[in-house]
């Protein structure tokens, strides 16, 4: 099969679909890879790098869309890229679909297959391709919300692990999946007073042995939100809801409750946020205030550490890809439930229930259109 590789075009975006040793697996499976020029670059990969690992390098996206069978990418496709779509294309990228109509529509339009890293799900329910940026993601959701609410930031003026006879900086955790427990860790390695709130008693159970008491652990309702808004220093929005939508746990209305320059850091954003006030941000200007609430609610997050980055995802992409590459879309989805669960777009039908819920489109069950 001919792969390609663009480079990202989203607003600092610095990783890249495919790393060297990526090329090199893929090569010898025997495709063909071609790399965009200077496409690995923000993650410290050289043109040269992919050259001596059997890719192509070429100058221009366009041909390398136009030549291309598949394309492996990091980001969902901008507006910019939808006139590059055509029937029988494979995208093989993160989508989030549900939080993006025209993306969806221009998907279905084209008649291509897309496959979204986010909703390729193992049979124990782990998302095996969202998991390392989840946890990426929530460690730094810890970091920017420490440094967000320094007092030049706009913060409260709040050093999250306190210094002897001062109380310590309390952060909340809504949702205690991947991200949550990897923003618990590293709050409580900041020396935070720490609490998670989950809908999942067994987890709650879960985390509050795993920490050993280290964290306080609360059932995710109406009141306890409220309880960690007023009393909390950061708050953090973890929660996720595999294909849909992220719910808006936290709503106006408890921002009121909220201390002046207390910090929230979204981090469902492509999901379309968990955050009733929160807006898509970039790294070079991450925040915006509201009512002295500093909102931290960048889209890419894992984006800022683009070598790390990089590494941890293709490693968990390449087997799917390869999978791709050897046997085609139905094929493949025929051997791999998980794979065929990342499907989300199908010759013009939507393949995944919850973004075909999120518009009120028809939903086909993969296993009855692909064959």
């Amino acid at each position: 099969m001919k792969i390609g590789c663009v480079k990202e075009i989203k607003k600092h975006e610095y990783r890249v679909g495919l790393t060297p040793s990526s090329v090199v697996a893929y090569v010898k499976a025997g495709h063909s890879v071609m790399i965009e020029k200077s496409a690995g670059e923000g993650a410290g990969f050289s043109d040269q790098e992919y050259v001596e690992a059997g890719a192509s390098i070429v100058d221009s996206a366009a041909k390398i869309w136009a030549d291309s069978e598949m394309i492996i990418k990091v980001k969902e496709p901008l507006e910019a890229e939808y006139k590059y779509f055509r029937e029988d294309l494979i995208i093989y990228t993160y989508l989030h679909l549900a939080a993006d109509k025209p993306l969806t529509e221009a998907l279905l339009k084209s008649n291509v297959k897309a496959i979204a890293y986010e909703t390729i799900q193992e049979a124990d329910g782990s998302l095996p391709c969202l998991k390392p940026m989840s946890e990426i993601a929530g460690r730094l959701s810890a970091q920017e919300g420490a440094k967000y609410l320094e007092k030049p930031f706009g913060g409260r003026g709040v050093l999250l692990g306190g210094v002897p006879g001062v109380e310590r900086g309390k952060v909340a955790v809504i949702g205690g999946g991947v991200v949550g427990l990897n923003a618990a860790k590293m709050a409580v390695g900041l020396g935070a007073d720490v609490t998670i709130l989950d809908v999942n008693a067994q987890r709650l159970a879960y985390i509050d042995d795993i920490f050993g008491g280290r964290v306080s652990t609360l059932y995710s309702n109406e009141g306890n939100v409220r309880k960690v808004c007023a009393e909390s220093d950061v708050i953090i929005g973890a929660v996720l809801i595999p294909g849909k939508k992220a719910p808006k746990v936290v709503r106006n209305e408890h921002m009121k409750l909220m201390k002046k320059g207390a910090v929230m850091v979204d981090v469902a954003v492509d999901q379309g946020g968990c955050f009733e006030i929160t807006k898509a941000t970039y790294h070079d200007d991450p925040v915006f205030i509201v009512d002295g609430i500093v909102c931290y609610c960048v889209a890419n997050m894992p984006g800022a550490v683009a070598r790390t980055s990089t590494v941890a995802l293709t490693g968990t992409t390449l087997s799917y890809g390869l999978l791709l590459a050897q046997h085609g879309v139905e094929v493949a989805c025929s051997m791999n439930k998980a794979l065929a669960g990342g499907l989300n777009v199908y010759k013009g039908k939507i393949t995944c229930k919850g973004v075909a819920d999120a518009f009120d489109f028809d939903y086909h069950a993969t296993e009855n259109v692909v064959k």
